[in-house]
């Protein structure tokens, strides 16, 4: 199987994955937010949230970040469909991250071989 061939079965692999793990996800804090949210106090340990979990910034006017997509959506609005389109668009940046960094990669390492 040459190279092409398996970045194309990885892609579509990729997305048909991402595509059914929008109908499985849950709508709970994973782990790394729901810490977050108890080291800010704003969630008991084993307790439901306390406020409203879009809120990023503590009343001590702490730690702040906006995703572009966040908690890979499009708001309510769109639904499922949004979730879907999030998690392409989060597939194909990947995607074009991974092959832009081994381009770069070859050529760095192409430069070093002796002649």
């Amino acid at each position: 199987m040459n190279n092409k061939t398996l970045i194309i079965a990885g892609l579509v692999f990729a997305i048909i994955i991402g595509v059914l793990a929008v109908f499985f996800a849950s709508g709970d804090p994973d782990g790394l937010e729901s810490t977050a949210l108890v080291i800010k106090g704003e969630k008991t340990l084993f307790g439901p949230l306390s406020v409203n979990p879009g809120v990023t910034e503590g009343a001590n006017g702490g730690f702040s970040y906006s995703a572009p997509l966040p908690d890979y959506s499009m708001g309510e609005k769109f639904g499922h469909l949004g979730q879907i389109v999030a998690m392409l668009a989060g597939i194909i940046i990947a995607f074009v991250l991974v092959i832009g960094v081994s381009k770069v990669v070859r050529k760095i390492s192409e430069k070093r071989k002796p002649n």
